[in-house]
């Protein structure tokens, strides 16, 4: 009587095991670790990478660049930097200098990489979109070395989960830009537009399984594979399921 009772749960919890399977996934889990290698625009002459590691809603973002602009009105150029979201999640190509001045101004690459999603600014400064055109709170000079451990803001997450999101550092050295770059800037006009326009772009994507320096891999790499091995366990257990019928029938056989 055990075993028949054992081999009569079988079907059921095979069944249910292969329909948990093919179920649908839970939602998007953003946690892993997601990376880009920052670009030069409007021939600022930099370069950099920045990673981002998100556990949750707490992330850590590094950013490594050089070749930046190095001095603004005698001291330290301040570049302002941001985490872009809410339209193509990408990096403007030259064609984005709608009125022709030789420069892509912040508002120009606006439909390629959207709006401040969030501020990457210095310690426990201000995180929102609010900060994000504070000299005060920027990393400055030509080379920066910038980590930040805080909690990100929903929105970000979900960009950077979804494949839109678009790291942008500001600042470009008006000497080695077009005469536009001394007109007022299309941010803040007591600024020049060199002084807001981006430097620096990279569209942020998932990291390669293993993860970035960390050995941590990607959220969707990982929700994939467990979704697989669930329904391979699902696949055993219907097999499981098949060869409990067959013996419970044939053992009825042989006792009727």
């Amino acid at each position: 009587m055990k075993n028949k009772a054992v081999l009569l749960a079988a079907p059921a919890m095979g069944l249910g095991l292969v329909l948990a399977g093919a179920a649908p996934a839970m939602a998007h889990d953003a946690s892993g670790s997601y990376m880009t290698t920052l670009d030069e625009i409007n021939n600022s002459g930099a370069s950099g990478e920045a990673w981002i590691e998100l556990d949750g809603s707490t992330a850590t973002v590094t950013i490594n660049a050089s070749g930046l602009a190095a001095e603004f009105d005698g001291a330290p150029y301040p570049h302002v930097q941001h985490i872009h979201i809410g339209a193509q999640g990408l990096c403007p190509s030259e064609d984005a200098d709608e009125n022709g001045d030789g420069i892509i101004s912040t508002t120009e690459g606006g439909p390629s990489y959207g709006d401040i999603g969030t501020t990457l600014s210095v310690g426990d400064a201000d995180k929102s979109p609010e900060a994000g055109l504070d000299l005060t709170v920027a990393p400055a000079g030509d080379t920066i070395s910038y980590e930040e451990t805080f909690e990100m803001d929903h929105a970000t997450i979900d960009a950077i989960a979804d494949g839109t999101a678009v790291v942008v550092v500001h600042g470009l050295d008006p000497a080695t830009q077009p005469e536009a770059g001394t007109s007022p800037s299309d941010l803040m006009p007591e600024l020049p537009l060199a002084a807001t326009s981006p430097a620096l772009c990279g569209a942020v994507m998932a990291a390669p399984a293993g993860g970035v320096d960390t050995g941590v891999g990607g959220g969707a790499e990982d929700g994939s594979a467990a979704a697989l091995g669930l329904t391979a366990i699902g696949g055993l257990l219907a097999t499981a399921t098949v060869a409990g019928v067959y013996m419970l029938r044939r053992r009825a056989a042989i006792e009727g």
